[in-house]
């Protein structure tokens, strides 16, 4: 396989769409959230900019993962929710966890102790 047909397969598509720093973090935090406000992601996950992740949010939006709702009032409520298209990552995501507990356990190890 050539690289003009990498740039077009599936694989290819799907890791571009979740590549970025913070995508899996976020992904994972709305997995386990029903939603969450703009806020809330911003103080859970440490050291993200607000703009690096107004910049995520925008393309998981716009790639349809997740869902951005405002909510009418003064001042107006954004949250944040997973989509059906990106729920459907969810067996993938586990499956990639499983992989590195198994198969990079050792890198796991030491992120866990906060090592890296």
């Amino acid at each position: 396989m050539n690289y003009n047909q990498f740039k077009h397969c599936g694989l290819n598509v799907t890791l571009t769409m979740l590549s970025g720093k913070w995508k899996p973090i976020i992904l994972y935090h709305l997995f386990h959230n029903a939603e969450m406000r703009f806020t809330e992601l911003w103080r859970i996950i440490p050291k993200v900019a607000k703009k690096v992740l107004l910049d995520h949010l925008k393309q998981m939006e716009a790639d349809g993962l997740i869902v951005r709702q405002e909510k009418q009032g003064f001042p107006p409520e954004v949250s944040y929710r997973i989509s059906e298209k990106g729920e459907a990552l969810g067996p993938a995501l586990s499956a990639l966890e499983a992989w590195a507990n198994e198969h990079a356990a050792e890198e796991v190890a030491v992120l866990r102790r906060g090592g890296r």
